[in-house]
């Protein structure tokens, strides 16, 4: 396994990170076969690489053994994300599957203890070739062994057939959706492709939410604890009533 180093990651605020939290927490209960999770959209812009490096991070600071693949061959975005440094040439999963290099060669150690990352590598015209062999999924069920959690990144399910053959080789996927820019049957065609996969979705991501457009707030107004009020429990002043 080769050395990187991330040099830019942006934390996220309390809000994000108690979002992220919650996610990480479904997901680790989702079952203790479901290693192999494919995270995808249905168009480009929704923040699925933002969401699967985040996931990654808190996986990591869980004491996880976790390991993102960038399965995005046509238009990767993970090593300007993080602005990765390696020693030497940056191989990745197209050079891998191409049979360039072994295995160890194209994944990673971050400086992010526990996280580690394998690249796209090159962009391919045309990765169907790639993807679509018996190399992709011997691939998976090896790495399944050898780390406690895979992220794949994947293509957007409704531009390209990517995500959908990817997710034949996985436990479990996860579609992120833009808050307010997905239309309903934009989520419904994506959902139909990744079922007939044969991967179940775990679930969706609401991205690219404002917290203050959510009915939160009622959460911690007075709207929250009208039914103590209206019992009788508390008088005035807020003191317990003696009522009873």
């Amino acid at each position: 396994m080769r050395q990187a180093k991330i040099k830019r990651f942006n934390t996220l605020d309390y809000t994000g990170t108690e979002a992220i939290n919650t996610i990480c927490t479904n997901l680790s209960f989702s079952g203790r076969n479901r290693k192999r999770i494919a995270i995808t959209s249905y168009m480009q812009g929704a923040g699925k690489s933002y969401m699967c490096l985040n996931i990654l991070y808190n996986m990591a600071k869980r004491g996880k053994h976790v390991l993102l693949i960038d399965a995005d061959l046509r238009r990767s975005q993970l090593v300007a994300s993080l602005r990765l440094e390696t020693d030497g040439e940056m191989l990745g999963l197209a050079h891998y599957l191409a049979g360039h290099c072994e295995l160890e060669d194209c994944i990673y150690e971050t400086n992010m203890y526990g996280a580690c990352v394998m690249p796209a590598g090159r962009y391919i015209s045309s990765p169907m070739t790639l993807i679509d062999t018996p190399y992709f999924g011997e691939m998976l069920d090896y790495l399944a062994q050898q780390f406690d959690m895979i992220l794949i990144d994947t293509p957007p399910v409704g531009l390209v057939v990517d995500a959908a053959e990817i997710a034949k080789c996985c436990d479990g996927s996860v579609l992120v959706v833009n808050y307010n820019a997905t239309r309903r049957r934009e989520l419904i065609e994506a959902k139909r492709q990744m079922e007939q996969s044969g991967c179940p979705i775990l679930g969706c991501i609401l991205n690219k939410v404002t917290f203050n457009t959510l009915s939160a707030k009622k959460y911690y107004n007075r709207t929250y604890y009208d039914h103590y009020y209206s019992s009788g429990y508390y008088g005035t002043g807020g003191k317990k009533s003696d009522k009873g």
